[in-house]
């Protein structure tokens, strides 16, 4: 392979780094240097230009940071790993899924998919309280069932949460859900 193409090659597998015009830029620049006789440069040479890189790295200095407050309350089963109960970011509220768990007593509640369906609710609700939001604020909701059988059982439960009009709502069957629950269920609401 020819100088200039290796350095064509190295720019094409590398084109996703850079914005178009600087990818345009750079490879110009190095075909023009390695077809003229002056003095090759390298792939890398050609791929670390000061303008491309000031081209790909100067748009990202413009991105914002998100703002996010954690929301935590004693009410529901606190976070046992590197994940908040919920996250308030502009005009919404993200809950992390909620298990069946009493939070006075660590368990799940006797009984079956009907009382952990209640238990989950009572957790997001919890936490959405702790935010300001009630139930009705809710937009859309997911439901984790370890069995899809369960669905109808899980479903009387859920309607005493919510009101028309009703939130979006995903329901799906997993495989298996932490500590052995039938159910989990995360939702977003809406501040405003």
């Amino acid at each position: 392979m020819a100088y200039g193409q290796e350095v064509t090659a190295a720019l094409r597998r590398n084109q996703r780094m850079y914005t178009s015009a600087a990818y345009r830029r750079a490879k110009s620049n190095a075909q023009a240097i390695t077809s003229s006789g002056k003095t090759a440069i390298t792939p890398s040479e050609a791929l670390t230009s000061s303008e491309a890189l000031t081209s790909y790295v100067e748009p990202m200095r413009n991105l914002k940071k998100i703002d996010m407050k954690a929301i935590s309350t004693t009410k529901a089963p606190g976070a046992i790993g590197p994940y908040s109960q919920a996250i308030k970011v502009g005009d919404f509220v993200y809950t992390s899924g909620q298990l069946p768990i009493d939070p006075s007593t660590g368990a799940f509640p006797d009984g079956g998919i009907k009382e952990q369906t209640r238990q989950a609710l009572q957790n997001v609700k919890a936490i959405l309280e702790e935010a300001g939001v009630a139930m009705n604020q809710v937009v859309k909701t997911t439901v984790f069932l370890a069995d899809m059988h369960d669905f109808a059982d899980m479903n009387s439960i859920y309607a005493e949460f919510f009101s028309e009009p009703y939130p979006a709502r995903s329901a799906v069957a997993v495989k298996t859900l932490p500590k052995g629950a039938m159910v989990e269920i995360e939702v977003v609401a809406s501040v405003a």
